[in-house]
């Protein structure tokens, strides 16, 4: 479909990437992925055409269309939604004019030259056409804004109506509509909520052509992706496999590299030892200059820098009474839009919760009023005794001061905290050496977003609240933030599409619907697991018997009438259902015990060393997520056992039944 060859690209002395080598087919999901400012972006402009690399060259199978989704979206005319969308559908006039007039040149040709020639091209334009074409093409536009969260009544909205992140999402149905041969997606899913997500994975997992992807949601690119092309400080790596594939097998080829330099500088130092003993004896001077020689020709192993935790602590806040927040009563509208109506919620210490739900919903709307930066119109908020909430939003990054550095902007920030920790901090945010004395002014905005969560954490708050803390950060970035919640000693709520935060994070979800929060107790693994049980639970309405049916069963094309199923048959369908979510779970809770006893070991290794901790504060903070994550592993197997018990239960209870 497209194959690059031999690609380089360079600004100024800079190289980004060089000897670049990809091919794309069909059925190709390629997650592209690297850290901010590789080059990512620039290599997609490269396959659309956009960019033209400093060496190498781009081919690819005659006719392929290909379709580029930027980070910031092309121009709308100033239709409707809808008409915006079935616009993209414009290519398929100008392909039909083509029809038509090769055909009118082909009536009128008697060179036979000519008529092969017009021949060929009206196969190629009729090729085009169905590409670019597609029956009932009004049904499918809607199918697809109706996946990416547009309601039926946005479809005669106004373009200029919408906001940044709908015209995106807008963008993004309008390429989808046009369903090129391939596709290359820069960042698609920065504004898709969850269910949005949910319904594009699906998509793509389904779509026929080829994919070119950059995200940095790791779920995202695990359940799409079955390529990885990274761009590695020196190197290009591909890997087939998703992404979590992708960083066992580069952990496995970090491991062989070291064992090799390792080796590599054992046979060095035993060379340099006999030179040094040697290199005065004229009787050994040929022998000396002979392992000089061999030394010269060694090409050294260079180990790419691996990204790895550092340990910083966090000043400890005071502690709260049991009670965090409470609303009583709550209500909340905008004009005629009721979000909220005698909403009554608790949250307590400990509880780290994530807020999902619909786009819509109120999610934010709800973290604003917790956070008592919006205000309610009835019903009364009430946060908790010795309670210090911080509130992280998408405004914060205006706050920064463009004058100062980011080591200027935690001190003040932070003036009780040493230099050391400050910097210790920064470094624990990918800032290091001079990166520290960097003015805010010149930082990207995933830079930013690293400085004001630093200095959002370091203030000695008990009650974090955050809307999106993931935007702007990179999948590196979001490992870090996920550490620094992990350590962090407070209660916490976030609204954030990242499900691979809200796994590491969470231990409450509260789903948002219709104004009214259900809250489910557990990770979001176990949400996931109850919310498959309800949906599996619900009651399924027959169809109405067809009358027109005749005796030999014909019904015209409808589905055939199974025969009722007999009490035991009943049974025995609802006993396996059981039995299989059952399995799934265990399965699950067996995968969450297994990293719980990992990350233990680590820290019992870390405590038969206490001298490698900074303070007593830090080996203490320690020794509370060591015992945090026991009582976890507990509670898991507690969970464990019950269901394994309940299973037997449910495989006995199966086998009684088939045996009469």
């Amino acid at each position: 479909m497209l194959f690059a060859s031999n690609i380089s690209k360079a600004y100024s002395e800079r190289t980004l990437f060089s000897g670049l080598n990809v091919s794309m087919a069909a059925g190709d999901r390629i997650a592209l992925i690297g850290a901010n400012g590789s080059g990512k972006t620039t290599l997609l402009d490269i396959l659309a055409g956009e960019t033209l690399p400093d060496d190498g060259s781009i081919s690819g199978r005659r006719n392929t269309t290909v379709g580029y989704l930027r980070q910031e979206p092309a121009p709308f005319a100033g239709r409707s939604l809808l008409q915006e969308v079935l616009s993209a559908h414009h290519e398929a006039i100008a392909v039909a004019d083509r029809i038509a007039a090769a055909r009118d040149d082909l009536s009128s040709a008697t060179d036979p030259a000519k008529q092969s020639d017009l021949i060929d091209l009206l196969a190629r334009l009729d090729a085009e056409l169905e590409a670019v074409g597609g029956a009932d093409r009004d049904h499918e536009a809607k199918a697809i804004l109706s996946g990416l969260g547009f309601r039926e009544s946005d479809f005669s909205r106004n373009m200029r109506e919408f906001s940044g992140g709908w015209i995106m999402r807008a963008e993004l149905a309008r390429l989808l509509f046009r369903n090129p041969d391939l596709l290359l997606l820069d960042e698609p899913t920065n504004h898709l909520d969850l269910e949005a997500n949910l319904w594009f994975e699906k998509y793509l997992s389904s779509f026929a052509g080829g994919v070119v992807i950059t995200s940095h949601d790791r779920a995202f690119l695990n359940q799409v992706a079955n390529r990885i092309l990274a761009i590695e400080p020196g190197e290009v790596v591909h890997h087939r496999g998703n992404y979590d594939d992708y960083l066992v097998a580069r952990e496995r080829a970090l491991e062989v590299k070291q064992a090799a330099a390792a080796r590599q500088e054992r046979e060095i130092q035993r060379q340099m030892r006999f030179v040094e003993r040697f290199r005065y004896k004229a009787t050994k001077a040929r022998q000396v200059q002979s392992r000089l020689k061999q030394l010269e020709k060694i090409e050294v192993i260079e180990l790419p820098r691996a990204t790895r935790k550092v340990s910083y602590s966090f000043p400890e806040p005071p502690r709260s009474g049991s009670e965090i927040i409470r609303l009583d009563n709550v209500g909340k509208s905008y004009g005629d839009n009721v979000v909220y109506q005698g909403l009554n919620l608790t949250l307590e210490r400990g509880d780290r919760v994530a807020l999902v739900g619909p786009n819509g919903a109120g999610k934010t709307t709800l973290l604003k009023i917790l956070a008592g930066a919006l205000s309610i119109d009835q019903g009364e908020r009430r946060l908790g005794h010795n309670v210090i909430a911080a509130y992280y939003a998408q405004h914060v990054l205006d706050l920064l001061n463009t004058n100062n550095t980011a080591f200027e902007e935690l001190q003040e920030a932070a003036p009780a905290e040493s230099e050391q920790n400050l910097r210790t901090t920064l470094g624990g945010f990918l800032f290091s050496g001079e990166d520290v004395l960097k003015p805010i002014s010149v930082l990207s905005g995933g830079e930013k977003a690293r400085v004001a969560l630093a200095k959002l954490l370091l203030q000695p708050s008990n009650f974090l609240l955050m809307d999106e803390p993931t935007n702007h950060l990179d999948i590196t970035s979001r490992e870090i933030l996920a550490d620094a919640l992990g350590d962090y000693r407070g209660a916490i709520c976030l609204v954030t599409h990242d499900r691979t935060l809200i796994r590491q994070v969470a231990n409450k979800i509260i789903e948002i619907e219709g104004g009214i929060p259900r809250v489910f107790p557990g990770d979001y693994d176990a949400y996931l697991y109850r919310k498959q049980q309800e949906t599996e639970e619900k009651p399924t309405v027959s169809a109405p018997a067809d009358e027109t049916a005749t005796a030999s069963g014909n019904t015209n094309g409808r589905r055939r009438h199974r025969r009722p199923l007999t009490p035991e048959e009943e049974q025995e369908r609802a006993l396996n259902r059981q039995a299989r979510q059952l399995a799934a779970r265990i399965e699950e809770i067996g995968v969450a015990i297994t990293e719980r006893e990992a990350v233990s070991s680590e820290l019992e290794t870390m405590f038969a060393n206490p001298d490698q901790f900074e303070d007593r504060a830090q080996l203490e903070a320690t020794g509370e997520r060591y015992r945090m994550l026991k009582e976890e592993e507990q509670s898991l197997w507690d969970e464990w056992e019950r269901l394994s018990l309940e299973a037997e239960d449910v495989d006995r209870t199966l086998v009684a039944l088939k045996a009469d």
